[in-house]
């Protein structure tokens, strides 16, 4: 799949990467590297983001129903407004997140 001319797949490199407001339901970014994305407002419902390393990255109001972040690091990440109702966060970093207003 190509959203915002980036390649969604397992282990993408996303570093960086304008994925605002994208449809990525149901996405295969296992591994994925998303440092200092941009996914404010994306639909990530059901995505699985298992091991993907999202630090510093902007979530803002995203959607990450039932996503799978199992293991993913959210260092840093903003996820201020964020919907991770039903989200398995299972060994995810938190650490320094925002996660202010977060709809569980």
């Amino acid at each position: 799949m190509i959203v915002n001319g980036h390649k969604i797949e397992p282990n993408a490199d996303l570093v960086g990467a304008n994925l605002t407001a994208a449809d990525l339901t149901g996405a295969d970014l296992r591994g994925a590297y998303l440092t200092g994305a941009t996914l404010t407002a994306a639909d990530l419902t059901g995505a699985d983001l298992t091991g993907a390393t999202l630090i510093a990255a902007d979530l803002i109001a995203a959607d990450l129903t039932g996503a799978n972040l199992t293991g993913a690091n959210l260092f840093d990440a903003n996820l201020r407004d964020a919907n991770l109702t039903g989200a398995n966060l299972t060994g995810a970093n938190l650490t320094s997140a925002i996660m202010t207003g977060v709809i569980r």
